[in-house]
């Protein structure tokens, strides 16, 4: 008894749409930092907090988590600076590794459900 099947491959459009779904999983973990960080960014009037946003670069896969104000680099740096309780110098540098695990999680699950698609 012989049997046949056909597969047809469609590489690019599974390509295509895993690099998409790593570039959606990328910006939501970005996202998932920037709040994090936000937690602990130094406060006075909120400026700092307010200026964070987070971006990705979908051509080459690299996402960004960014504070905008002229101070923000100034404030992040000074580790003799004195801030409320819970707030700290390094409200960015320092919550990279405690979320990197849930970020990844994140692209990974992005990735999961455009291959069932």
């Amino acid at each position: 008894m012989s049997q046949s099947a056909r597969l047809r491959w469609n590489g690019q459009a599974a390509t295509a749409a895993i690099r998409q779904a790593a570039a959606r999983g990328a910006l939501l973990g970005a996202e998932h930092v920037l709040q994090a960080s936000r937690q602990q960014v130094p406060i006075a009037e909120g400026t700092l907090e307010r200026s964070g946003a987070a971006s990705v670069d979908e051509q080459q896969l690299v996402a960004a988590v960014s504070y905008d104000t002229p101070y923000a680099r100034r404030v992040h740096e000074d580790l003799n600076a004195r801030h409320s309780p819970g707030r700290s110098a390094k409200y960015l540098e320092s919550v990279l590794p405690q979320e990197s695990t849930t970020v990844q999680a994140l692209i990974a699950a992005q990735v999961r459900r455009a291959l069932r698609s």
